[in-house]
């Protein structure tokens, strides 16, 4: 009985530390929760995105919606992930080598959603004085096959679609010619970004796991922390966000929520910044901007901040021109045009 007492005691500290060895790699979590090795949107959090490398896809353009006096608006499509995603591209009828501009939308119901709305007005505008624009439209969206994975996915998702459709940019120039805009070049060295509203959360995001420097234009950016920053519109649900605070739990309960949180790396970026605000703006509060910026210039980031007294969220109260002619002059100044 003792052997047997010998041997059973044998095997239990060979199991300990057995368990010791699987909890010190990481192969066990000693608090039930999911192993981190596998969890699915570990990949999303911003220190991961970092190391990630964003293959270019191919562009096709597709159909012309239309035409004005410098420019043309035409459907383009490309790759992420193995999924088709559509968008609005400008260009200038003049000839030339003209900086890229990607264009990144709010927010929009999908019920309402057509391409190009949030961007087609103001990338008109940007063809017409000399630059080419990209306005994807995310999965789910327009033309783009469906997301995969959950709502939190489809969000991260968008990063990724911004990153790639940058880096595919160096593919534009032979589907240019492919399409007998054989007097248009794009500038492959030259891309800036325009974001507006939840636009400017996702620019922000791409500036910080990019680190590039990537000229920037926010109009009135969410720019709380994560999930603050959806959790503040849950008001706008029929069902009162009950369901996104279900998925924004299950998620904190998994991860740490501050790895998704564009507040903690302001200091990656390296591009020059330039933010417009309305102070009657009731999607996106002024205070929000103003203590942005306050974190931006700590940093030492290159920021310019215009207010607009009156004006709402898309500046439709009288300043829509003068952020407009601003915008432009930031581009022109910075890739000097």
């Amino acid at each position: 009985m003792k052997q047997w007492g010998t041997v059973i005691y044998i095997f239990f500290l060979i199991g300990v530390i057995f368990w010791l060895m699987m909890r010190q790699c990481g192969c066990i979590n000693p608090i039930g929760k999911p192993n981190s090795k596998t969890r699915d949107l570990d990949k999303y959090s911003y220190q991961n995105l970092r190391k990630t490398k964003f293959n270019g896809s191919q562009i096709k353009l597709g159909k012309i919606l239309s035409e004005g006096t410098g420019y043309v608006s035409r459907m383009f499509y490309f790759q992420v992930s193995g999924k088709k995603v559509s968008g609005l591209i400008n260009l200038p009828t003049n000839s030339g080598k003209f900086p890229v501009i990607v264009m990144i939308r709010g927010y929009v119901d999908l019920e309402i959603f057509q391409t190009g709305i949030g961007t087609q007005h103001g990338g008109e505008v940007l063809a017409q004085n000399g630059f080419i624009t990209l306005a994807p439209d995310f999965l789910g969206y327009g033309e783009s096959d469906m997301p995969f994975g959950s709502s939190l996915e489809e969000r991260f998702l968008t990063y990724s679609t911004v990153l790639t459709l940058i880096t595919s940019v160096k593919n534009l120039n032979p589907i240019l010619e492919k399409n007998n805009y054989l007097k248009i070049k794009a500038d492959p060295e030259k891309i800036g970004i325009w974001g507006h509203s939840n636009g400017g959360q996702i620019a922000l995001s791409v500036l910080e796991i990019s680190g590039k420097n990537y000229p920037t234009v926010l109009w009135a950016p969410v720019s709380k922390p994560f999930p603050y920053s959806i959790l503040y519109y849950t008001d706008e649900f029929d069902d009162n966000g009950r369901a996104l605070r279900k998925v924004v739990s299950d998620f904190e309960n998994n991860y740490e929520s501050e790895k998704y949180s564009l507040s903690n790396y302001l200091s990656w970026i390296k591009a020059p910044i330039q933010l417009h605000q309305g102070s009657a703006d009731e999607a996106v509060p002024q205070r929000w901007s103003d203590s942005f910026v306050k974190g931006l210039e700590k940093e030492k980031i290159n920021i310019e901040y215009f207010t607009y007294p009156g004006d709402d969220h898309n500046f439709s109260n009288g300043s829509w021109g003068a952020v407009m002619e601003r915008t432009v002059g930031f581009y022109r100044t910075n890739f000097n045009k």
